[in-house]
Order: structure tokens, then sequence, then C-alpha cells
């Protein structure tokens, strides 16, 4: 069996957090501006990081043991 690659998978999980951080901003701009943000959009974008973590087939809650 092939050992996980921890590494990749963290970088997969830093990555998503980085672009909801700036959806996250792009969101409170808008609103400070007192432009609309469509939600939907936002629903699906996530979805599709949450599927790409789900494909590295690395646990991501737990850290290796040695």
């Amino acid at each position: 069996m092939a050992k996980p690659n921890y590494n990749f998978a963290k970088r997969q999980r830093d990555l998503a957090k980085e672009q909801k951080k700036e959806e996250k901003a792009a969101r409170k701009k808008a609103a400070a501006e007192g432009g609309t943000v469509d939600t939907e959009l936002d629903h699906e974008v996530d979805s599709e990081s949450e599927d790409a973590a789900e494909d590295t087939g690395a646990p991501e809650d737990k850290a290796p043991t040695a």
C-alpha cells in the first residue's frame, strides 16, 4: 500500500483556506461598498474545494504517528 503524502494534503488544505479567506475579504469589501454578492456561487466554489480535499486520499484530521 502506498504511503499517504501528508505534505500534499497540507498544501491543498492551505490553498483552500487561502482561497476561502480571499473570498471572504471580497464579500466584506462588496458589502462595505453596498454591493450584493451572489452567495450561491460562493457555495458552489466551496463544494468544489471540499471535493478536491477529499480526492487526496489522505486523512486530513489525523497527524502521522511514529
